[in-house]
């Protein structure tokens, strides 16, 4: 382990720099002293005082060990007994000053990092356990952002960068962890220097776009590079809605019996040619149309030709990564990502277990790899073999590989139960409602990845009437296999057997006028996939894409909790894309060139290129284009909308408006009358509990949308949900909405409506 000593000064590199990309790990850490960016000044006190406090005690005392967060500082003390202190940095200790831009663009982009604000105190106390360590250990968490904040870490306590101080920890088990601190390794430059390349990208986006988009569209404004691209993924889909046009079509359902058997077959051909278009009857979009197929059915026997059916095997889901944990959790739970994300943190950083101590539950949830190690595959296929079925276990492991666009981080594992016997039934009186779900269906998702593939049969029928064809598809579950523990989804029910010749008997014909819909807007989790399948942002930032717009006004949710842009985020994303949509690295709103420098940063990461070329070739473009919209026009923003009401204190017009918390009513003489009102919103249902005022949409003062009566402070009636306006079919109270489905917050009875696409 590595003893205590100053660090040399590094100086920021040459652009033109180009070394071997075999580079040893030594040369590695040598060149650490001239790869990432010069600290002298911001760190030469620092070390100074460092040197002053450390010097001569490297070898007393006992072992520091500093973590990121106070839960998983208390996790590790309990497993690392008394040679160790372990405490917390809280997050960064060093960040760029939000005041400024901080970056020295003519001297090759040295960032200015400073100490962050009310930590002083904190940065005086690890100095002082630090005099007293015989060793300091950096574990924080192990990524990208982990291995900026060891680095910072180090600087701030004089940690040579040559010795092994890192420590990374991919779960929190007592094993796991004691191995760790018995073999640190080094701090990852290159990792550090593809995590400052980004917070210096960003710095300069969001430090040179705002301004710009003060003076030409409203003060206070402002852009990011990764939020930019899906503002204009949100923005376009609205536009593709507002323009989309329906096309009618018919849906033909011809219900059919033979004694005790019934079947449902739709019209799919007429006169040899499909009916079929996106696997929608599209080409019956006539009524004329319809009535002929029609008429044709009822004139002729409906004569089965074929039935066929046949086994179709499923293979196991891959288990979870950051993102399609996120996408689960929100269809299933319900969780906005960041809120899944908390509840993930606080099971990997350790809970405590009655009979185990403080225990890491799951694997590190920041990462897009789906390795499982080989410990774990041994050690879910014995809990398969001693609880299930023999038929329940494959001959071999299942391996799963990524179809990720971006590189995956493999040094990390996928998202998994740290100890497959500790199920969710164990857990359950231990953790939270939330955190015993989340846990659940991580468990539950891992076993099913490691379970025998599971059987469906596939029935179709086929019946001839003259010149009409008429199909039928079923399925069935002929093997649960994996499915005994995650869902799997079956196409129509069980298709009754039936022989080629046979004529059935027609008892009814439907005729359903349908239309073509637009294309869904996107959910959190349908947002985050698209993005991921771009290549653009990674596991630590897609949590925080979408608050972040919703927090500059950029985007709402509708009732479906689905985005749609406001008219400020319209305009934001119109300026943009006329501005900022070249074929260039400066087109921040393209999620093709967005990815791109996610993959330059990669190879950053992988000491296939250089952080500085990265940053200097994308800020010579991105300049270029900066100057050039410096010259666009002041964008004129559409004045408040008046309602076409007086206003009841000076006999104004009232205005609609925006401000922090949404829409609401003001009167259009402001500031000489300040007379304002919400906007109520009704949703068409009576109050269920004075059954007078009409239900209306509200929002707190947190921006959260609740329900309430039109005659509040008359009725004091409020709930977070949706209520339906309907009473619930099991025990009376009222149903609720969530999405397309009624649910009952009293019972749990639960009313399946139509799903909806991401």
């Amino acid at each position: 382990m590595g003893v205590i000593t100053i660090p040399a000064s590094r100086k920021a590199e040459s652009s033109t720099a180009v070394k071997d990309t075999k580079t040893t790990k030594k040369a590695a850490r040598t060149k650490s002293k001239t790869s990432a960016t010069t600290k002298k000044k911001t760190s030469s006190k620092t070390t100074s005082k460092a040197k002053k406090i450390i010097a001569g005690t490297a070898d007393k005392g006992k072992i520091l060990v500093i973590v990121e967060s106070p839960s998983k500082a208390a996790t590790l003390s309990s497993m690392l007994g008394r040679g160790y202190v372990v405490c917390s940095s809280k997050g960064h200790m060093k960040d760029l000053p939000k005041s400024r831009l901080a970056i020295d663009i003519e001297h090759n982009f040295e960032p200015e990092y400073i100490l962050v604000k009310g930590k002083a105190a904190l940065k005086n106390e690890l100095l002082k356990l630090a005099h007293n360590a015989s060793h300091v250990l950096l574990a924080s968490d192990p990524d990208r952002e982990g291995e900026a904040i060891a680095w910072h870490l180090a600087d701030i306590l004089g940690v040579n960068l040559n010795e092994k101080c890192r420590v990374r920890f991919y779960e929190i088990t007592a094993n796991a962890v004691k191995a760790a601190v018995k073999n640190p390794d080094y701090i990852d430059i290159n990792k550090v220097d593809a995590q400052q390349a980004r917070r210096i990208l960003d710095r300069l986006v969001g430090y040179s776009l705002s301004p710009l988009l003060w003076k030409k569209i409203r003060y206070g404004l402002s852009a990011g590079r990764v939020q930019s691209v899906a503002l204009n993924l949100i923005c376009e889909r609205e536009r593709e809605i507002i323009k989309f046009i329906p096309d009618p079509y018919y849906v033909i359902t011809v219900k059919a019996d033979d004694s005790d058997r019934h079947y449902e077959l739709r019209a799919y051909k007429f006169e040899g040619k499909t009916l079929m278009k996106n696997n929608l009857p599209l080409l019956i979009n006539t009524k004329e149309k319809a009535d002929e197929i029609i008429a044709e059915i009822r004139a002729n026997e409906l004569v089965v030709r074929e039935f066929k059916s046949k086994n179709v095997s499923h293979s196991a889901p891959a288990p979870f990564r950051t993102s399609t944990l996120q996408q689960e959790a929100s269809k299933r739970l319900s969780m906005a990502p960041s809120h899944t994300m908390r509840v993930a943190q606080a099971l990997y950083e350790g809970l405590n277990i009655p009979g185990r101590g403080h225990v890491g539950l799951i694997t590190y949830m920041r990462t897009d790899s789906l390795r499982i190690s080989a410990e774990a595959l041994n050690m879910c296929r014995e809990f398969i073999k001693s609880s299930y079925a023999p038929e329940y276990l494959p001959a071999k492991p299942n391996i799963f590989g990524s179809n990720s666009k971006t590189k995956v981080q493999d040094a990390h594992e996928a998202i998994r139960p740290t100890d497959i016997t500790l199920t969710p039934e164990i857990l359950k009186d231990a953790l939270t409602p939330e955190q015993y779900k989340l846990y659940s269906m991580i468990w539950n998702r891992f076993m099913a990845g490691q379970m025998s593939d599971a059987v469906t049969a596939k029935s179709t029928l086929k019946v001839k009437a003259g010149r009409a064809d008429l199909k039928q598809e079923g399925e069935t579950l002929v093997f649960d296999g994996w499915s005994k523990l995650w869902p799997l989804e079956l196409k129509g029910g069980e298709l009754s057997k039936i022989k080629e010749g046979e004529v059935l008997s027609l008892s009814d014909i439907q005729n359903e006028k349908k239309a073509t819909k637009p294309p869904a807007r996107y959910s959190e989790a349908g947002l985050i996939r698209t993005l991921e399948e771009n290549g653009v942002g990674r596991p630590s930032t897609y949590a925080t894409i979408a608050g972040t717009l919703s927090s500059r006004d950029y985007i709402e949710k509708n009732e479906e909790k689905r985005f749609y842009p406001t008219a400020l985020g319209m305009i934001v994303d119109e300026f943009l894309a006329q501005y900022f949509n070249r074929k260039d690295l400066s087109s921040i709103v393209d999620a093709g060139f967005t990815a791109q420098m996610e993959k330059e940063l990669d190879e950053v990461e992988e000491a296939q290129r250089k952080w500085l070329d990265v940053v200097s070739e994308f800020w010579v473009e991105f300049s270029n284009t900066l100057e050039e919209a410096q010259e666009a026009p002041k964008v004129e923003l559409p004045g408040p909308e008046p309602i076409g009401e007086a206003c009841p204190e000076c006999g104004n017009d009232l205005v609609k408006k925006r401000g922090r918390f949404g829409e609401f009513i003001a009167c259009s003489n402001y500031p000489e009358c300040k007379y304002t009102r919400p906007i109520l919103s009704t949703i068409g249902v009576k109050c269920p509990k004075c059954g007078e005022g009409e239900i209306v949409k509200r929002k707190s003062k947190k921006g959260k949308t609740f329900y309430g009566c039109s005659r509040y402070p008359e009725c004091d009636y409020v709930a977070w949900n949706r209520p339906a306006g309907e009473r619930c079919p099991e025990c009376g109270e009222e149903l609720f909405m969530r999405g397309a489905n009624l649910f009952c917050a009293k019972c749990g009875y639960k009313s399946q409506g139509d799903a909806v696409n991401e």
